[in-house]
């Protein structure tokens, strides 16, 4: 069974191009949120620690978003590009998370969804990175990381269906799709992941 559902638009082939003709910036990008979605997992589990089904797989995918930042942080280093002295605003992140309800348990599942659509485009976007390599290991790399970001995706929904009914999540998460896609058309185009 298909957990997560895709996404509702693909992204612009301009988003690709701006990525490849400023590669070093995506990377800088990139290791930026892979480091945000390994705090983003633990703050599951901060916030969260009564719901303990869901927490060896919020610290498993903490633990693997951090792997995939020393990837990235390697394949920096091996460029001479060097991090971000700080990590700026996510406007895509934020513009979704200004959605969330405010209640305790309506919040919680909205920030599960969030987390998948995420993963989701996460996982259309590597797709597309790695198939515009013209290295065959970095398109490996971004094969690696499209897989894992997919699965992310379906994580985050399995998760929620521990605690709520499966109308209830599939039709908030096709909300959520709804959401996500407005958010994604309304970013100015730039070498980053959202």
């Amino acid at each position: 069974m298909k957990l997560n559902l895709d996404i509702a638009v693909p992204s612009k082939p301009e988003w690709i191009e701006a990525v490849m003709n400023d590669f070093p910036a995506f990377l800088q990008d990139h290791a930026d949120c892979e480091r945000k979605a390994s705090a983003m997992a633990m703050s599951f589990v901060a916030k969260y620690p009564d719901r303990v089904e869901i927490i060896p797989e919020l610290i498993a995918t903490a633990v693997e978003e951090l792997e995939h930042f020393q990837q990235v942080y390697e394949l920096m280093a091996s460029r001479n590009i060097q991090l971000t002295h700080s990590i700026g605003e996510d406007k895509y992140v934020k513009s979704l998370i200004k959605q969330c309800h405010s209640g305790r348990t309506e919040r919680f599942l909205d920030r599960l969804l969030i987390a998948s659509v995420l993963e989701t485009r996460g996982a259309e976007r590597f797709k597309l990175v790695a198939e515009a390599q013209e290295d065959p290991q970095m398109a490996r790399f971004y094969k690696t990381l499209w897989v894992s970001e997919a699965k992310h995706g379906h994580i985050f929904v399995k998760m929620a269906l521990n605690y709520f009914e499966e109308e209830q999540v599939y039709s908030r998460l096709r909300w959520w799709i709804d959401r996500e896609a407005m958010a994604i058309e309304q970013l100015e185009i730039r070498p980053a992941l959202h």
